[in-house]
């Protein structure tokens, strides 16, 4: 095993992907001192891993599905990663508000369970089978730093306020939010730190076993390269399918089900910082989150995919269909007028042969081929418990790498995460005293991002001037370089909607400007 550097030949481990799963196995196993080359067709997140949810999560529903493991597992994480990565990752209370229009997906085992023992519920969700679930969920995953969930009165707790007055019970509880796009640009970083050769507008156009080892064609911004590796993972995500197929031309019985989930961004909604959890009279749910200050989130549908990933977009439809849903909570209706953003992302689930979208399993599933140098082809997965399915990645493939050291993962910070978990205020402050001309948000928004890393952002500076360019809505020329030098950053989508947010406040003219600074700092000639 050898540090991984350009020109290293063969090396170790050679990942298709630059996802969360690619990414974070790419770190995983660096860490443990494999030699790791990962190749990502476009940019770090681009496609599922920068449209999720953006929650570190249990999965409350899937407990009406039995799935205990992938349940237990996921919520044991929230407080692991909430540990390695308190900047971009932080604790979130959900209000769930009670109807008796409440009811199951027809398709879920405990709806078929109920409907059984209880016919005269008639497919309601009552509310004591909630609290017992949520009485579960806090314990389920050894809660140590969230809050319990407790019951609420509507009535007078301020989450009642934007609520229509026919809810007038609640009950709280506690799960994670995450930046999940910097999330993975964060792995990838950490990844390169520990020798990894992080590749992004590289795509593998063919690979193939030759000998012990893999022989692996890659096209990118250099041209056309071959690579040798005596591991291959295949986390191409939504492509998994088609890697496996047309780049590997291998024959395999795996189905994948793309799923699409799709988002609508508005103005803000109300004005305290707890998310809901709505649930529908078609026994859907979905969450009305707290978004970048002055947002609010609305997500997730859940549709078949048929046609390729990239073509994936939140329909007319479906918006219409977050809009009406969440108005049905809402005091004041939320109407596609109020939409300032909307995104879907292809979730690649393994193929169970559910009846329904919602009900396929997001459990991930790994195979491993080892007719020849191992394959490992990645099937789903959560955010939630990405790290986990590295640690099961590296398991699988041991045997390939006699004396592989062990896990190492758990709780080590990620790229400006070495603070403790509710640190984030005495960090702000302290960026605030030495750099005094912030603004308060400024600052917030540059802790939020980098941690204890946003004073080697801001370098020397002593005024904003020093920072150079003005780009609008608090980027600056420092931090655009930062993106580009530290975080594979190539163009401005991926500086507005990936390493930030900021998108959301930036007008066209300025993100022209953006992108004519970026082309002409690659390009100097």
């Amino acid at each position: 095993m050898a540090e991984c550097q350009p020109g290293t030949d063969p090396v170790d481990l050679f990942i298709i992907g630059g996802g969360i799963n690619g990414c974070g196995i790419a770190r995983d196993a660096a860490g443990r001192g494999l030699s790791v080359a990962l190749a990502e067709q476009g940019d770090l997140a681009q496609a599922t891993s920068s449209a999720s949810t953006k929650l570190f999560h249990g999965g409350l529903r899937y407990l009406e599905y039995f799935k205990l493991r992938l349940v237990r597992e996921a919520l044991a994480e929230r407080e692991t990663l909430l540990v390695a990565m308190p900047h971009i990752s932080w604790p979130l209370r959900f209000v769930l508000p009670l109807s008796p229009a409440m009811r199951f997906e027809a398709d879920t085992p405990s709806s078929q369970l109920l409907a059984r023992v209880m016919p005269w519920m008639k497919g309601r969700r009552p509310a004591w089978l909630l609290r017992l679930g949520l009485w579960v969920y806090d314990r389920l995953g050894g809660r140590r730093i969230l809050p319990a969930a407790r019951s609420l009165d509507l009535r007078h707790d301020p989450a009642g306020r934007a609520l229509q007055a026919k809810y007038t019970r609640a009950f709280e509880y506690s799960d994670a939010w995450v930046d999940d796009s910097r999330l993975v640009v964060l792995n990838a970083r950490d990844a390169a730190a520990r020798g990894a050769r992080i590749m992004v507008g590289t795509r593998v156009t063919a690979a193939r076993r030759a000998g012990d080892l893999w022989q692996i064609t890659t096209h990118g911004p250099a041209g056309v390269a071959t690579h040798r590796a005596r591991a291959l993972v295949n986390a191409a995500g939504p492509w998994v399918g088609d890697v496996i197929r047309d780049t590997l031309g291998i024959v395999s019985p795996e189905g994948v089900r793309l799923v699409r989930g799709s988002h609508i961004v508005t103005r803000r909604l109300f004005d305290h910082d707890r998310a809901y959890f709505f649930q529908g009279s078609d026994g859907r749910i979905i969450f009305a989150i707290p978004y970048e200050q002055d947002f609010t989130l609305i997500g997730t549908t859940d549709q078949d995919q048929s046609a390729p990933p990239e073509t994936a977009r939140c329909t007319e439809a479906e918006a219409a269909y977050l809009c009406a849903f969440a108005s049905a909570y809402f005091a004041r209706p939320v109407t596609p007028a109020d939409i300032v953003w909307r995104y879907s992302g292809v979730r690649a689930l393994y193929d169970d042969g559910a009846a329904s979208a919602s009900a396929a399993t997001r459990d991930y599933v790994l195979r491993l081929d080892r007719q020849g140098p191992a394959l490992l082809n990645v099937f789903g997965g959560k955010i939630t418990t990405y790290r986990r399915l590295a640690e099961a990645a590296l398991d699988r493939l041991a045997p390939a790498f006699p004396g592989l050291p062990g896990r190492w993962t758990a709780r080590v910070p990620l790229p400006g995460g070495d603070f403790p978990h509710d640190g984030v205020a005495a960090l702000t402050a302290s960026l605030r005293a030495d750099y005094p001309f912030l603004a308060p948000d400024w600052a917030a928004r540059l802790i939020r991002a980098y941690g204890t890393e946003a004073p080697a952002v801001l370098g020397g500076a002593r005024s904003r001037t020093d920072l150079g360019r003005d780009f609008g809505a608090t980027l600056t020329e420092a931090e655009l370089r930062w993106m580009m030098t530290r975080e594979y950053a190539r163009s401005a989508d991926d500086v507005i909607w990936r390493r930030s947010k900021l998108g959301l406040r930036l007008g066209a003219d300025q993100v022209a400007a953006i992108a004519a600074f970026m082309a002409q700092a690659q390009n100097p000639d």
